[in-house]
């Protein structure tokens, strides 16, 4: 009987040891995810990190910090060097793709080695310990280190090993306030980690173990011990030669520089707007482009005064990516901080091409109607010209061309100011008005009574330049892509946005720009300025090659300033960018045809003989100088094939312009003539006068 019983017991016996295993382990593991749940890592520093924006070549822009300062880059592994993460790996965590999480060969040799020499004398963090450290710094002790190997096998359940790896290289302190290998890098290479030296490589290995006492910048002799000591580790693991190390050792320490700041408002918003787990956002923004622009706005603002500054604006065609967005004149300016891009602001007379533009859409006018620039009212709205004189009859291109304020406003009027205004709402334009309360726009958009942003207004240009059709603007290189796919909203027909491009380039430039058309490589540019009441703003805009670009100068705060025009604070800095642009030259279109539909000719009837504009009849002209030197005045009639006289003496049309530019001789009274290829002409007698302060 007993020795039929006794394997009967043992098999009872086992069975029952092996349920208690089991119950165990399930016990555990049950522990284990309860403890899991209840206390799991605290991930908040892996979320928290400064985002970057970069350039569409990849670029560097402008990164924003993060708590108390610190610079945390998150990493991103496809653009950081594949050797340093080997050799990282190597020689911090060599078994670190196959541990999980604890390393159970390094515990069992760190503690022999305590045992042996009665003190702790080989580490057996693995690099999950080190991020898990990181992630809830801790006194370095017995109890820290137990919690760290908990953390870590919490985190290995959670990431993969590349993320961990990723995370290690965003958390890692390389001393001062640079936290993450491409802020390391940055910082004290000058560029991004996706290519290192092996003497780099093995500085940035060392720094996180001791980074305050092995800073380049402040402790070079440390460094140097660490990097050498790295890199003696590399050849024991056979990931360096003899040769490659002491060529490494030779390598000068960095000193620490600050990091790059270029498009700080674009590049910031940017930054700011990227998703948390994204390690940076391309733009479309360049680099190169925004470096050679944002001193030009700078020398514009300092130029203009001690409390102006400037922005810019730069819009590829095709793609609708902005090339440059120069947000101020600098942050040293009152007020730079501020995006002047997106400020809302008056464009003045900059929004008169597409008033032209919409009029020769809808048929009421073509470039060559015939137009009254007389006094009027419209209701109880009555505008006056800049220089309050009237020309008489003009056609719309030379009413257009000298931005003459009556035509516009008659124009308006028949397209309709709610016409117009929901007309630009259905582009995605926003026009504020001046007063809350007010319900129906009024004739006073015509000479800038709106609100609207340059990057609005750089919207409705590059429209023009893309015939009629109107984009968003593109901030990204995704947004890029797919701009010239999609469709568009149609601000206008694309006959009536050539022939608004077309009376723009004729536009004479400002003073010692020469003419395009003479100008070997230069691109021939169509622009429209733009002054608001008080001279608060100077805006100008144009299209020129396969570019828009809108240019602004005033004060931050809006207010007035002395004399400051579109023409004279914000023309030349346009031409300053567009000299900068990698722009192909172009001809200028052939207007055809040139003379308006018989239908269009004139809107009230006129008088044969050619119609003289500038100067009129009566008018007082100042001068700043006079005789060959003088810039001149640029006369201007309406008619064809035109002479010039002034006392009966010819006047010579300028070889660069084409245009007759009067220089007098002295102040005093002159009579002008005009006089066609019919031998009809106009007359008119003026008064040249000195400008203040002129002898």
């Amino acid at each position: 009987m007993s020795g039929g019983w006794g394997p009967l017991a043992g098999e009872k016996e086992t069975i029952r040891r092996l349920t208690l295993g089991l119950v165990t382990l399930v016990a555990v593991e049950t522990a284990v995810f309860a403890l899991d749940a209840l206390a799991p890592p605290d991930m908040s520093r892996a979320v928290r990190s400064s985002p970057v924006a970069l350039d569409h070549r990849g670029a560097w822009l402008r990164a924003l910090p993060v708590e108390d300062g610190r610079w945390r880059i998150r990493a991103d592994l496809t653009r950081t060097d594949p050797t340093f993460q080997k050799r990282l790996v190597a020689v911090e965590d060599a078994r670190f793709w196959l541990h999980p999480g604890v390393d159970p060969f390094s515990v069992v040799r760190a503690i022999g080695s305590a045992v042996v020499h009665g003190r702790p004398t080989s580490g057996a963090s693995t690099l999950t310990m080190q991020t898990a450290r990181l992630l809830e710094p801790r006194p370095r002790n017995l109890g820290s280190k137990l919690i760290e190997m908990i953390r870590a096998l919490q985190i290995e359940g959670r990431l993969s090993k590349r993320e961990i790896l990723a995370l290690y290289l965003t958390l890692a302190p390389y001393g001062g306030n640079l936290e993450g290998v491409r802020a390391a890098s940055l910082s004290y290479f000058g560029h991004e980690p996706e290519t290192l030296t092996d003497g780099e490589q093995a500085l940035l290995i060392a720094l996180p173990q001791s980074p305050e006492a092995r800073r380049p910048d402040k402790r070079p002799e440390a460094a140097r011990a660490a990097r050498n000591a790295v890199l003696a580790k590399l050849i024991r693991a056979r990931r360096l030669t003899e040769v490659e190390a002491t060529e490494a050792e030779g390598e000068p320490l960095p000193l620490r520089a600050p990091f790059p700041s270029l498009a700080w408002h674009a590049a910031g918003e940017l930054a700011r707007a990227a998703p948390a787990s994204q390690a940076s956002v391309v733009s479309t923004l360049d680099a190169g482009l925004q470096a050679r622009l944002e001193p030009l706005a700078a020398a514009a603002a300092r130029a203009q005064g001690p409390e102006n500054t400037a922005a810019i604006l730069v819009v590829e065609i095709k793609s609708r990516a902005v090339r440059a967005a120069v947000g101020s004149g600098g942050l040293d300016r009152p007020g730079g901080w501020i995006d002047m891009t997106r400020a809302i602001r008056s464009p003045g007379s900059s929004l008169k091409p597409f008033i032209y533009g919409f009029a020769f859409d809808d048929g009421i006018a073509a470039p060559d109607t015939q137009l009254e620039d007389t006094p009027r009212r419209f209701a109880d709205y009555q505008p006056e010209n800049f220089d309050r004189v009237f020309h008489g009859k003009v056609t719309a291109r030379e009413a257009l061309s000298h931005s003459l304020n009556v035509p516009a406003v008659e124009l308006l009027e028949k397209v309709g100011p709610s016409s117009f205004e929901a007309r630009m709402a259905g582009a995605g334009i926003t026009l504020v008005r001046p007063k809350k309360g007010v319900t129906t726009p009024g004739l006073a958009i015509a000479l800038g009574g709106v609100g609207i942003s340059a990057r609005d207004l750089a919207v409705l240009y590059a429209a023009l330049g893309d015939g009629g059709v109107a984009k968003p603007l593109a901030w990204t290189e995704d947004e890029a892509a797919r701009r010239p796919r999609q469709g568009g909203d149609r601000l206008m027909r694309t006959e009536a946005a050539q022939s608004i491009l077309d009376i723009l380039r004729e536009t004479p430039p400002p003073a010692g720009v020469t003419a395009a058309p003479l100008t070997k490589g230069r691109p021939l540019m169509a622009f429209k300025t733009g002054t608001s009441y008080g001279f608060r703003d100077a805006v100008a805009a144009g299209v020129v090659g396969g570019y828009a670009i809108v240019v602004w100068t005033g004060r931050a705060d809006g207010g007035a300033r002395g004399g400051l025009t579109g023409r004279d604070a914000a023309l030349p800095l346009l031409f300053d960018v567009a000299d900068l642009l990698d722009a192909p030259p172009s001809a200028p279109r052939p207007i055809a045809p040139r003379a308006a539909p018989e239908a269009l000719k004139r809107l009230d009837p006129t008088a044969d003989g050619p119609r003289l504009i500038f100067p009129p009849d009566g008018a007082t002209v100042q001068v700043e100088a006079f005789g060959r030197k003088a810039r001149g005045l640029a006369l201007a009639a309406g008619g064809e094939d035109l002479s010039w006289y002034v006392n009966g003496e010819p006047i010579d049309r300028d070889p660069v312009s084409g245009r007759a530019i009067w220089r007098p001789d002295s102040p005093g009274f002159y009579k002008l003539s005009v006089v066609d290829a019919q031998g009809r002409k106009a007359q008119a007698k003026v008064r040249i006068k000195a400008a203040p302060g002129i002898k």
